[in-house]
């Protein structure tokens, strides 16, 4: 993978292994703040969890206590420079669900949200959410940045 200086709307990056998928994830890192939402399309195995372990990197958490959240929605991640809501709204079915769960803490809080399935929730997703788009192809992954300032 060709080293990333800076994501720029619209950038496709091609990633050769889930190392790689981790580096993008922690070069997208330095440029998120406190409040950023970042919605993670791609299909099941594309690579979200490994570019949020990077993002996590990135901020300075361990990123071995990142895992996928299929079953608990959310898992928040603490001990970096700002705290990680990891978000998988897969199984989200009505939207009445997360606002149950209080997603509006995680969405607006202290934080930075990394929400995988993001098109289960659209509707909830505010205008400036950064979008991250992750493409299997062949046995690379490729990876497209929208919507960053």
């Amino acid at each position: 993978m060709a080293a990333i200086e800076l994501w720029r709307p619209g950038q496709t990056v091609r990633s050769r292994s889930p190392e790689e998928t981790a580096r993008a994830g922690s070069t997208l890192s330095t440029l998120l703040n406190p409040g950023d939402i970042v919605a993670l399309h791609g299909d099941l195995g594309a690579g979200k969890t490994e570019f949020v372990r990077g993002v996590c990197s990135g901020l300075g958490i361990d990123p071995r206590v990142v895992n996928s959240p299929t079953f608990a929605i959310v898992n928040e991640y603490r001990g970096g420079s700002v705290p990680v809501f990891h978000l998988d709204v897969y199984r989200i079915k009505h939207l009445d669900e997360l606002v149950e769960l209080g997603y509006e803490d995680y969405f607006f809080g202290d934080g930075i949200c990394l929400v995988e399935w993001p098109s289960h929730i659209e509707e909830l997703l505010p205008e400036r959410t950064i979008l991250v788009s992750i493409a299997i192809d062949g046995s690379d992954r490729v990876i497209e940045l929208r919507n960053i300032r």
